[in-house]
């Protein structure tokens, strides 16, 4: 088994944790972009500091950091932050499993950007197992107990959301990938541990400035969550690395869509953490992804 598909899974089941948490956060004490910066905030650290024993227990330097690398991570950072904030919000208007169902339209999209940016090829197995992923999200995008076809709710607010999110996740990892790819030829680890504490040091940096001059009383409730925001940042920091790594070992849309597999970890959260419902058309709309998973696996 290839290194980077135990790598996603992992990852996957770090994100699901970490969104449960800000879940949490966003509904009792904190708003979405206070909940995103928490993620932010107790993360940043760590990243540095294991980069800083990285360092020093192997005796590796830093590689050049060039502007090439320092735009595909300011570019990759602040979409990520905004793609956040998207989906923290989208809590708050549909249930947990499926408001990351609307998030997963990024995998068809990340295909897309990744060959317009970096040339990233998708083979024809490999992209009907996503084009199936995508069928399933169509299948999940009408609000539970609405009236009318799919396609005429694809403009509610949590659509718009979750397509929006989509949209930025992708740019998001197809920039990490190049980021990670422009430090040249040093060990995949080193790589994805390099630009994972260079774009969290930007993203704590650019956002805690904002909040400073926009809503200081946010800041205030980011330090008074810390208990449960250690651990966002914890689940933040493993999850980050082990997509970053993914990034740096495979083609960024089929990391993406075996990262489907955080919509079965997710509806197991929804329902056992959350006490949500969950129909039967979103059922099989979850089943659908587990066969494009399946699919895309065996395609690769």
């Amino acid at each position: 088994m290839s290194l980077w598909i135990p790598v996603t899974i992992a990852a996957a089941a770090f994100q699901t944790v970490r969104f449960m948490l800000q879940k949490s956060l966003s509904t009792v004490k904190l708003s979405a972009a206070g909940a995103t910066f928490a993620r932010f905030a107790y993360s940043m650290p760590l990243a540095v500091l294991g980069l800083i024993v990285a360092m020093q227990v192997t005796g590796f330097s830093l590689p050049p950091l060039t502007g090439r690398f320092w735009f595909f991570a300011m570019i990759g950072g602040t979409t990520q932050i905004l793609a956040t904030i998207c989906v923290v919000a989208l809590f708050k208007q549909r249930n947990f499993a499926v408001g990351i169902t609307f998030k997963k339209t990024e995998v068809i999209q990340t295909a897309i950007v990744g060959f317009l940016v970096l040339g990233d090829q998708v083979s024809a197995g490999a992209l009907f197992a996503i084009v199936v992923g995508l069928m399933a999200v169509l299948l999940l995008s009408k609000n539970p107990g609405g009236d009318g076809v799919w396609w005429t709710h694809l403009t509610n607010r949590a659509s718009r959301l979750g397509l929006g999110s989509g949209v930025l996740f992708a740019f998001s990892s197809v920039s990490y990938r190049g980021a990670s790819l422009e430090l040249g030829d040093i060990d995949a680890w080193y790589r994805a541990l390099i630009t994972l504490a260079v774009v969290v040091t930007f993203q704590f940096l650019s956002m805690g400035l904002w909040l400073l001059w926009r809503d200081r009383a946010e800041l205030r409730a980011v330090w008074q969550t810390r208990r449960t925001g250690v651990f966002v940042g914890l689940t933040s920091l493993c999850g980050s690395f082990c997509w970053f790594l993914a990034f740096t070992l495979q083609n960024a849309a089929y990391v993406k869509a075996l990262g489907q597999v955080e919509l079965i970890l997710s509806l197991f959260a929804s329902i056992l953490f959350f006490r949500e419902s969950i129909t039967r058309r979103e059922i099989a709309g979850m089943a659908l992804l587990g066969v494009s998973i399946l699919a895309l696996v065996l395609a690769i």
